[in-house]
C-alpha cells in the first residue's frame, strides 16, 4: 500500500511545480484526500455495501468538495488538482495517469439505468469547468481545455475546446487542424 502512495504522490510531483513535499501534499491536497476515501469507498460498493460506500462518499465530498459516486472506476495516478467542485458520477470509468482540474463534471445525461457518464482514456488532461456528459468515450492522451462541453466521442490525442466541444487538432496529424471542427465523430 505505501508503494501505491508513493507511486500516486510521485506522479503529483511530476503534475505540480507547486509540491514541495510529501508530507504537505498528503496534509493539504483535497483531490488526494477524495481519492484515497474514494479507493475505500469503491471497495465497500464493489462489496455491496451501497449505503455505507455512499455515506463515506458523502463525509469526503464534505470535507473536500469533490464528489466522486463510490460505483466510479478510478485508474492508479490519478491527480485531481485545486479539486472543488469536481464531480465523477457513478458509471465514470478513468483510466491511469489522468488529471482534472476544478469544476470539472464527468456527468450523465439521462435517467436511465445502465452506463451513462464517460469513459475516460490513459493520461487524459480535463481543464478547469469542463463538462464531459453522457455514455462517451474520451481517447488515450486526449485534452479537455477549460470549460469545454464535450457530448460526443473524443479520439486519442485530440485537444477539445469550446462549446459544444470542438476540436482543435485532428488526431492523424496533430499538427493540421480539423477540416470539421463543429464535428467530435471519429472520422476526422
Amino acid at each position: 500500500m505505501l508503494k501505491r502512495i508513493k507511486e500516486e504522490f510521485g506522479y503529483i510531483f511530476e503534475r505540480d511545480p507547486a509540491a514541495k513535499s510529501y508530507l504537505e501534499i498528503l496534509t493539504t491536497y483535497p483531490g488526494v484526500h477524495a481519492v484515497l476515501i474514494h479507493r475505500v469507498s469503491h471497495r465497500l460498493w464493489n462489496m455491496g455495501w451501497h449505503w455505507p460506500a455512499r455515506f463515506l462518499a458523502h463525509l469526503a465530498r464534505g470535507l473536500t468538495g469533490i464528489e466522486i459516486h463510490p460505483g466510479a472506476k478510478i485508474g492508479r495516478r490519478t491527480f485531481i488538482d485545486h479539486g472543488m467542485g469536481v464531480v465523477i458520477g457513478e458509471t465514470v470509468v478513468m483510466g491511469d495517469d489522468c488529471t482534472l482540474y476544478q469544476g470539472v463534471t464527468l456527468g450523465g445525461t439521462s435517467w436511465k439505468k445502465g452506463k451513462r457518464h464517460p469513459t475516460i482514456g490513459n493520461g487524459v488532461l480535463i481543464g478547469a469547468g469542463a463538462k464531459v456528459l453522457g455514455p462517451i468515450e474520451v481517447g488515450d492522451e486526449a485534452r479537455i481545455g477549460s470549460n469545454a462541453v464535450v457530448l460526443k466521442n473524443v479520439p486519442a490525442g485530440v485537444t477539445v475546446v469550446g462549446n459544444p466541444g470542438q476540436w482543435l487538432k485532428s488526431p492523424q496529424n496533430a499538427s493540421e487542424p480539423i477540416r470539421n471542427s463543429g464535428s467530435l465523430s471519429r472520422s476526422a
